[in-house]
């Protein structure tokens, strides 16, 4: 019984973590793509994962797009991408597959 405590409180405290660790904001807007050169493409099943501008802190700064295999098949990318704020800033949202 108090074993069910202790794991039910150390999940609900991973969960509050990762909550406030997804609610960056960033006052300065990510400046805008940079347009890439993709390399050839590896294979058929290879799909295409933009580069995003990704904010360290300080300052932006280019993370290149590469080529990746999906996990599973008809798995999509969804893009990173930044998404603006109502009381101002933008916050980040990680590119993941679907």
């Amino acid at each position: 019984m108090i074993l069910k405590g202790l794991l039910g409180l150390f999940f609900a405290g991973a969960l509050a973590f990762s909550a406030m660790a997804a609610d960056v904001v960033i006052r300065l807007a990510p400046p805008r793509a940079v347009i890439e050169r993709r390399s050839p493409r590896p294979s058929r099943n290879h799909v295409w994962v933009s580069g995003y501008q990704r904010w360290d802190g300080n300052a932006y700064s280019w993370n290149q797009g590469r080529w990746e295999q999906p996990p599973r098949p008809r798995a999509r990318w969804v893009q990173h991408r930044y998404t603006r704020q109502k009381g101002g800033g933008y916050v980040y949202v990680q590119g993941h597959w679907r």
